[in-house]
């Protein structure tokens, strides 16, 4: 599955997505891409105020923060 994590300069939030969605059950089967809002205008109009945001590339689904890795978990189905 691949996803997309928005996300800003040295932003803890964004390590904290991240490091749930290592530990989530999928893992092992996500190809996670990082976008740094700031270096792409249409990206930080979206989500400057939103990050970290997961985006599924599959359904276009979004998931913003804050969720915990119950959310990540039903995001992912």
């Amino acid at each position: 599955m691949k996803l997309a994590l928005f996300t800003g300069p040295q932003c803890c939030l964004c390590n904290d997505a991240k490091a749930l969605v290592a530990q989530c059950s999928k893992a092992s089967a996500i190809e996670l891409t990082e976008f740094n809002i700031r270096e792409n205008p249409a990206h930080y109009h979206l989500y400057a105020v939103r990050i970290p945001v997961l985006k599924r590339e599959d359904s276009e689904a979004e998931l913003g923060w804050p969720f915990t890795l119950q959310d990540l978990e039903l995001f992912l189905q």
